[in-house]
């Protein structure tokens, strides 16, 4: 069963193989999240599992949630995120998913929020080459020409421009699991993951893409 879980990303490490190479991971404090919803077709129209995951104090927490999570048995949670699976065939409301679900050798997809870089230029945002340095020239960094003036005298949607950079949400996708801690709660995954340390990401099994029958 593909219930994913929701961890905190904690920084980035070295892992030595076999073979003693050395391979840059990411370390993931991954659970224990609490099961706080199960969804079916015939209460909700589809089947779903509701997971909850960091701690929070009660008084951060409004009523409608308090009375939410109270119906699972929860403490206050901070994240709630729902994942869509086949089947809710061994789920319990109330139960607990830990990094036992997964295990070395596993590929995963995480998602999560890249690191926002506030408002930047074309340089840093798009990757442009500045203008001449030298004799006399004042157009370093700045955007030059967006466009003719007469035809269509206008800048169209989407131009390549100067603005806010980073802070959405990515997925990377078919990240190997190195090694999996259940004392501490710890995935160790190749590769880089999106976020600072600390930031809340959703692993989940990596969804196999079939292959097209040939014609």
């Amino acid at each position: 069963m593909s219930i994913g879980i929701l961890g905190k990303k904690l920084g980035m490490s070295q892992f030595f193989d076999n073979e003693g190479k050395s391979i840059p991971v990411t370390l993931i404090e991954a659970g224990p999240c609490r099961i706080t919803q199960v969804k079916t077709p015939a209460n909700d129209g589809y089947t779903a599992v509701q997971i909850g995951f960091g701690d929070i104090r009660e008084k951060l927490v409004n009523r409608p949630a308090q009375g939410h999570l109270s119906k699972s048995g929860s403490e206050p949670l901070r994240h709630l995120k729902e994942y869509r699976v086949d089947s809710i065939d061994g789920v319990e409301l109330g139960g607990d998913l830990t990094v036992e679900a997964f295990s070395p050798g596993q590929k995963v997809d995480v998602s999560g929020d890249t690191m926002g870089r506030g408002f930047s230029g074309l340089q840093k945002r798009h990757g442009f080459s500045r203008g001449p340095m030298t004799h006399g020239s004042k157009n370093h960094r700045e955007p030059g020409s967006i466009g003719a003036g007469t035809t269509p005298g206008r800048v169209y949607p989407g131009k390549r421009m100067a603005g806010r950079y980073g802070g959405t949400k990515t997925t990377v996708k078919g990240l190997v699991v190195l090694k999996v801690d259940t004392e501490r709660n710890l995935l160790v995954v190749k590769g880089s993951v999106p976020g600072k340390p600390g930031a809340l990401l959703s692993i989940q099994p990596a969804k196999r893409v079939g292959s097209k029958a040939a014609s």
